[in-house]
């Protein structure tokens, strides 16, 4: 068994599992189950702010709804529905106060020895954290953050396969590739990679959707059939209409990206994260940009419950606080 440790000097997290709250230290799952020997479990995540009207998980009908779309990609037979998900969810953000991010997974608990299940009982786990106190500080080694990275464009290794498994699905399987990937350009010195697609154009990160400016000051990112849905990356698109400034999908080259005004990285973890250089050159003078700038500050503002047109994004954890 998988053991987890809570971090000292917070409250023990609880950890909603299939209807029950155990304590996160129990949340373990066999070494030969399927999800684990096969990476067919499919997860999503999600960030908590703390608003005026108490905590509150932003976007959770977005996230619950690419959730369940990842489990109908990959085909798992999850018997729950997205209100009841939606519920679990917030219980799971009450019971542990100070979360500032969930994560929901579904999996298969069996032990088995062919890929197709012979048990396919689908078990929902649901994870309300903080993950700086209860993640980062307790593993030993160091955790690489920078506010503006240095981004490899990986080049051999290629974005998910339409054929295979699509992009959109956020399944354990899909991300071992980026993994390995990852780990190499880190010993290369960069701090973040992205993939290019199967016709050779800039498609993603690993756990993250890629923007550039031009040198016409439009706004890019690349179309939604060929990357993750991320959520982060909608509401940019959102934002940045609302706001005025000119927004497309678009393709772009390996080498034309280093040619671009300005290159950021959006996910649910980064934000909105500046990118200094692609393969060792500048994007721009190296430091934000101006629209990176205003659509962070954009982005903090909305999830800290200090924008009324964009209230609707939020959910308050307790929608009666103080009764």
């Amino acid at each position: 068994m998988f053991r987890a440790v809570s971090a000292p000097g917070t409250p023990e997290r609880k950890i909603w599992m299939d209807g029950a709250l155990v304590p996160w230290d129990r949340a373990t799952v066999h070494v030969l189950s399927h999800s684990l020997q096969r990476g067919s479990l499919v997860f999503d995540y999600m960030s908590v702010h703390e608003t005026p009207r108490g905590e509150a998980v932003f976007r959770l009908r977005e996230h619950v709804e690419r959730f369940l779309q990842s489990i109908e990609l990959v085909g798992l037979p999850l018997r729950r529905g997205r209100e009841e998900i939606e519920a679990a969810i917030l219980a799971t953000v009450r019971a542990n106060p100070g979360a500032r991010a969930v994560k929901v997974s579904a999996y298969l608990p069996s032990i088995e020895v062919d890929v197709v299940p012979m048990d396919d009982r689908v078990a929902l786990a649901i994870a309300a954290y903080d993950p700086k106190a209860d993640v980062i500080d307790r593993n030993p080694g160091r955790y690489a953050w920078r506010a503006t990275i240095r981004l490899w464009v990986e080049k051999t290794l290629r974005n998910r396969r339409k054929d295979i498994l699509p992009p959109q699905a956020k399944v354990a399987a899909n991300y071992a590739s980026p993994m390995a990937a990852k780990w190499a350009a880190r010993r290369a010195g960069y701090d973040e990679i992205v993939l290019v697609d199967e016709d050779g154009c800039v498609a993603e990160a690993p756990t993250a959707n890629l923007f550039w400016v031009d040198r016409a000051g439009a706004l890019r990112t690349p179309p939604a059939e060929r990357v993750l849905l991320g959520v982060t990356r909608q509401s940019l698109l959102e934002i940045a209409k609302h706001d005025g400034i000119e927004v497309a999908e678009a393709l772009i080259r390996p080498e034309d990206l280093a040619r671009q005004a300005e290159v950021f990285l959006t996910g649910t973890t980064a934000g909105v994260l500046p990118v200094e250089s692609v393969d060792g050159a500048p994007i721009g003078d190296g430091r934000p940009g101006p629209v990176s700038t205003k659509l962070a500050a954009r982005l903090r503002e909305i999830q800290s419950g200090r924008d009324p047109a964009f209230a609707h994004w939020l959910t308050p954890a307790d929608p009666n606080p103080g009764t």
